[in-house]
C-alpha cells in the first residue's frame, strides 16, 4: 500500500488539498498521512495549541468519514512547513505531495510563497498543488 502526504491548514486552500489528497489516496489506493505542521516558538503557547487541536475536528471528520486510512501529524518543531512535510514525504516514501495554493494578484504570481515553492522543487516525489 503506498502513501499520500497532504500539508494542511484549516484554511480554503487546506480544505482544497486534504478534498484532493482523500481522493487520490481512494484512487491509489493508499494510506493518507495529513501534516499540520507549526512552527512553534513563543507565540505558540498552550492555548494555541488547544486552538490547533480543535481546528482539526473538522479535518478528522472529513478524514473519518472517507474510507481512507489516515494518520494526523500535528508538529512544532520549529521547522517551516515545506521541511516538515518533505521530511514526512521523504520518512514514508510517499507516492504522492498535496499541497494547497492561495489566490495571488498578477504581480504575486510571479513570485510563489516560499513553502509552496520549496515544496515544489524539493520533494522526491511528484506534487500535486490545488487552488480553493
Amino acid at each position: 500500500m503506498g502513501t499520500v502526504v497532504v500539508g494542511y491548514v484549516p484554511k480554503p486552500e487546506g480544505e482544497a488539498a486534504l478534498r484532493k489528497a482523500i481522493e487520490e489516496a481512494q484512487l491509489r489506493d493508499a494510506r493518507l498521512v495529513v501534516v499540520n505542521s507549526h512552527r512553534g516558538g513563543s507565540d505558540f503557547d498552550g492555548d494555541a495549541a488547544d486552538a490547533a487541536q480543535a481546528q482539526m475536528g473538522a479535518a478528522r471528520e472529513l478524514l473519518d468519514g472517507s474510507g481512507v486510512s489516515y494518520d494526523v501529524r500535528q508538529l512544532v518543531r520549529g521547522f517551516e512547513p515545506a521541511e516538515d512535510l518533505i521530511s514526512i514525504a521523504e520518512a514514508n516514501s510517499a507516492e504522492l505531495l498535496v499541497i494547497g495554493l492561495r489566490r495571488r494578484s498578477p504581480v504575486g504570481k510571479l513570485i510563489l510563497g516560499s513553502n509552496a515553492q520549496r515544496v515544489l522543487l524539493d520533494a522526491h516525489c511528484p506534487v500535486l498543488a490545488v487552488k480553493p
